[in-house]
């Protein structure tokens, strides 16, 4: 007997729907991957042999680590396994007797592989080309808030005009399922937009359709039951509906938004509330409620655009020769990331408090800054280890220096680690770690609005000679966040980055990494990098600096 799958009510609105194209914007843990991308793909691969789809990723990376594990974990959750019905990256062999697709691929390192022909590119937007040439009968979105619409609209759209030959009676023959929760920046919103094409009245149209077709199945099976005939009419007529739900369906757009909380049943109250706790506001209202949002104006980083200072930059050689291990994929290290310099020291700036140490790590690269990868720790984990963290995450690094970039704040304090000051501590830690060390002091922390008008002139690049800051945004998640939601105030001594909350208790609405710690850490980088330059000093590496 097979198993009995629950799906949730916005998950069976989607499957009965069947539309052309479907945008699912939905909260987290809603059952996206599971519920909504799985069956897509098994309807597709199944009532489409031998086709061609493709998933598009904003990254290898994001493709391999958030994508594919829940994909593949839907798919053996149906009775579908990985080297029985479908391979991965790669040729299936001839004793599994899998068919040909109708267009082979000229190579199958990123293309899943099914039993009956149908095959599935893997399209990530960080691999030039890798829309190039390919014929598709449908594609699916995924994280779609990351997906650059530009390089969808210029290079993969056009590559869903699948042969009409084969499957133009397909109602969903070059369809497409975008999935994302709810984004929060206007580059991000992209999608939003179908909503606006969504036919409310087709949709209902063809709830309604699926209901009589439903009330006449069940005559059928009444009938059979009771050994009588059925009206003569009655196929002729299920069939004319058939027809019917297949043409509207075959020009359906279908746009829904959906919070976490419709899939309470599975997820339990406590995870809403847990949430709520642990996410900020503006996280929990958009990943969770999946609430639209407006975005702060007037921001302390006035000048910051995602789309010229956020960069994507993986080691995709290195992901690619993992061979779809997945396990592996989870073992981060600096490895699979492609803008760090491995025989440039790394530079590091850090903040320090008693519930919440950061670490942000960059490196020079021509007149950027890239700041490759951020990291704090709260409570009970103190300075020593968010610096074992960063040690652990760049122990294949090939330069084990780093430029410590730390201003008056560091000095005479401990009540974050002990009777030593925070720099002592950071230069000790680091070389227990087996790094080198050069101190780079850069005296009394600016006032605020001096570090204002110098950050927001580097990110325009309005400095002469000055460095412009730019951040990886897939290692620099919470930092980002941070940053986009500082704000500024007036008080007593004039104009600052609003900080009055940093001090505070953490609660269930502010929690201590969405705060300006981080960006405090991040300003010292900008600051340090630009003023002091790290090769300025570095013919004393392994020393001691200060100026």
């Amino acid at each position: 007997m097979a198993n009995k799958i629950y799906f949730n009510p916005p998950q069976q609105q989607v499957m009965y729907t069947s539309a052309h194209t479907t945008v699912f914007v939905g909260g987290r843990r809603i059952g996206k991957t599971h519920g909504i991308a799985s069956p897509f793909v098994l309807r597709n691969i199944q009532q489409m042999p031998r086709s061609s789809g493709a998933f598009v990723f904003p990254s290898y990376k994001r493709g391999l680590t958030n994508t594919l594990p829940g994909t593949l974990k839907g798919l053996e959750a149906f009775g579908f396994k990985r080297d029985l019905h479908y391979v991965l990256g790669k040729k299936p062999p001839k004793s599994l007797g899998f068919a040909k697709p109708i267009i082979e691929p000229a190579n199958y390192e990123h293309v899943m592989y099914w039993y009956n022909g149908s095959i599935v590119y893997f399209i990530s937007q960080d691999i030039i080309g890798s829309s190039n040439s390919l014929t598709l009968d449908w594609i699916l979105c995924d994280e779609a808030k990351f997906l650059d619409f530009e390089k969808l609209k210029d290079e993969t759209f056009p590559a869903n005009g699948g042969i009409r030959s084969h499957f133009g009676h397909i109602p969903y023959h070059h369809g497409m399922l975008i999935i994302s929760d709810m984004p929060t920046t206007k580059r991000g919103s992209w999608f939003l937009g179908y909503k606006d094409k969504m036919d409310l009245e087709l949709i209902e149209t063809i709830h309604g359709v699926i209901y009589e077709l439903w009330k006449i199945e069940e005559r059928f099976r009444e009938a059979k039951r009771l050994n009588e005939s059925v009206p003569k009419y009655l196929p002729s007529y299920y069939k004319t509906l058939a027809k019917t739900l297949s043409q509207l369906r075959k020009v359906a757009v279908n746009y829904g938004e959906w919070s976490s909380i419709e899939n309470l049943l599975v997820l339990g109250e406590d995870y809403i509330k847990q949430m709520k706790r642990d996410l900020p506001p503006i996280v929990f209202q958009t990943s969770i409620l999946c609430k639209r949002l407006g975005t702060l104006k007037d921001g302390f980083y006035a000048a910051l655009n995602s789309r010229i200072h956020y960069y994507t930059r993986n080691n995709n050689d290195y992901l690619q020769g993992l061979d779809y291990n997945l396990k592996k994929v989870q073992d981060n290290s600096s490895l699979q990331d492609a803008d760090v310099l491995p025989f440039e020291p790394i530079c590091v700036a850090m903040d320090y408090n008693s519930n919440i140490n950061w670490l942000v790590a960059g490196q020079r690269e021509g007149r950027f800054i890239n700041t490759i990868k951020s990291f704090y720790v709260k409570y009970e984990r103190k300075l020593e280890e968010v610096i074992n963290d960063f040690c652990h995450y760049y122990r294949f690094h090939l330069k084990k220096h780093v430029v410590y970039y730390y201003d008056s704040t560091a000095l005479g304090s401990n009540y974050a680690v002990n009777d030593d000051s925070f720099a002592i501590v950071a230069e000790r830690t680091f070389l227990l770690n087996g790094w080198e060390v050069t101190m780079a002091y850069i005296g009394q922390p600016m006032k605020h609005h001096e570090k204002h008008l110098l950050i927001n002139r580097l990110l325009k690049g309005q400095v002469e000679g000055g460095l412009t800051p730019l951040l990886n945004q897939e290692n620099n998640e919470e930092l980002i966040v941070s940053i986009e939601n500082t704000g500024t105030r007036n008080g007593p001594n004039g104009f600052s980055k609003d900080k009055s909350g940093e001090k505070l208790a953490e609660t269930e609405e502010d929690k201590l990494e969405y705060r300006t710690d981080g960006t405090d850490a991040w300003d010292t980088l900008v600051i340090g990098m630009n003023r002091y330059p790290a090769d300025s000093f570095s013919s004393g590496m392994g020393g001691s600096w200060t100026g």
